[in-house]
């Protein structure tokens, strides 16, 4: 039998919030954004949506975030960026 709090649990799905900016983030770069749209544009219209693109700018700060403090660096980032090319002829 179900109790309230349970009943409560299963009606409010968990969500991730989401960085307005993350669009933004991803256009920023030329090989960010031909990374992101390989691997993130689901739809495949060439175009990333604010949805499209939490999880590409995620995917991201993991590879970017070497010593795994929560921030990116500038080296880091530009590291980031340099790997992606490398890795992924990206330009």
């Amino acid at each position: 039998m179900l109790t309230a709090l349970d009943a409560a649990a299963e009606a409010t799905p968990i969500t991730a919030p989401l960085n307005p900016k993350a669009t933004e983030l991803v256009e920023s770069d030329p090989a960010l954004k031909a990374w992101a749209l390989d691997k993130f544009d689901s739809n495949h219209d060439g175009w990333l949506t604010m949805f499209e693109a939490q999880p590409a700018i995620a995917a991201f700060r993991d590879i970017a975030d070497a010593d795994r403090d929560q921030r990116v660096t500038v080296h880091e980032y530009k590291a980031a960026i340099g790997f992606l090319q490398t890795r992924y002829n990206v330009r």
